[in-house]
């Protein structure tokens, strides 16, 4: 039997030879409880917010996991704002996400990474001092294939005094988040958040419906032996990108004198979450396809979060050529070049594109 949550289950294996499953049995529900208690005059609105945002990835993670069931799983005859083909799911899931966050008062504004100009809250309902930016499904590409994709969230303060934030409100640096997470719908559904104070992973109990503590403290290895990256793109890379993958590829007999590993899921979240777990390389670089509109992912709504989750795990984030938190956003939907994971290994693909 295996202890889980508290509760033991039968795993149908000889119990002498099963493995102990133990965790602190901390909920996040608890955990951030015992963090606003930290902090001397809290309110207790961020923890609310943080609630609302836990009760809509629980009902992204439902949809997504009865997808085929109901039929939800096609692409529909649309286009986001970045002329990408929707999936019924991108849809439904950005919905799910507005409608729990929009009604409960914590929030000034929000942006989607579906939605070409910020969401207004609803004048029936009172506005917070926050603000969210989040891409609902990350990687949907990927849900008719079972392989995982997950939503990102970032959450910065409004300007103080703001009850109809406009577009500028919130073009803020990445430095500027109040609190950035992730949640992974995989073989587990999984919430990792920091809050600036480290990063921490919770995995969700769907029996008791809660997340619990399973992944305290966690911490991205400062060396790698793995990258990932879409090597379908290298003839469009930057050199400094050509010269970092080739030396890897050349394993024991080139210049990095030892052997890498290559991944690509096409899913940011499982690509970091990964990174967290184990540490890595993720780059999805400036190319020459790209150039025009900056790279690939969105600021606001990936380099950002997941850029301030990968450095508050020790790891680094940049361009290439900067630092992801210190850009000055000019645009809601603006792209970047996104390098991050393991510190040495990022700052070696700096060092390349400085020389």
């Amino acid at each position: 039997m295996l202890e889980f949550c508290g509760k033991y289950v039968t795993t149908g294996r000889n119990p002498a030879k099963s493995a102990e499953i133990t965790m602190s049995g901390l909920s996040l529900t608890q955990f951030l409880i015992e963090e606003q208690r930290r902090h001397a005059g809290a309110t207790g609105e961020f923890t609310l917010l943080m609630n609302d945002i836990v009760s809509a990835c629980k009902r992204i993670a439902n949809a997504v996991n009865k997808g085929a069931l109901l039929g939800t799983m096609g692409s529909l005859d649309s286009e986001n704002v970045q002329g990408e083909v929707q999936k019924e799911l991108d849809v439904i899931t950005n919905e799910l996400f507005i409608s729990s966050l929009e009604w409960a008062g914590h929030l000034a504004g929000m942006a989607s990474e579906e939605m070409e100009h910020p969401y207004d809250i609803p004048g029936q309902y009172p506005r917070g001092k926050y603000l969210i930016l989040f891409d609902p499904l990350d990687g949907s590409s990927n849900v008719n294939v079972n392989i995982s994709v997950g939503t990102i969230f970032s959450i910065l303060r409004a300007p103080h005094g703001t009850a109809q934030p406009q577009l500028d409100d919130f073009l803020q640096p990445g430095t500027e988040q109040v609190c950035a997470g992730y949640a992974l719908y995989g073989s587990s559904t999984m919430f990792v958040l920091t809050t600036g104070h480290g990063v921490n992973g919770f995995t969700l109990d769907r029996e008791v419906g809660e997340f619990y503590l399973t992944h305290p403290d966690m911490t991205i290895p400062a060396d790698t032996h793995e990258f990932a990256v879409n090597t379908s793109n290298q003839r469009h890379w930057e050199t400094p990108v050509q010269r970092y993958v080739d030396e890897c590829l050349k394993g024991k007999e080139g210049p990095r004198g030892r052997d890498f590993n290559m991944r690509w899921v096409a899913s940011m979240v499982a690509e970091v979450h990964r990174i967290l777990i184990r540490g890595g390389v993720f780059m999805y670089p400036l190319d020459t396809k790209l150039k025009e509109q900056g790279g690939k992912l969105r600021l606001l709504y990936e380099a950002n979060p997941m850029s301030f989750i990968v450095e508050q795990a020790g790891g680094a984030s940049s361009t290439g050529r900067s630092r992801i938190l210190d850009i000055a956003p000019t645009a809601l939907h603006q792209r970047v070049p996104v390098i991050l994971g393991s510190r040495n290994e990022v700052e070696r693909i700096i060092r390349y594109h400085l020389e």
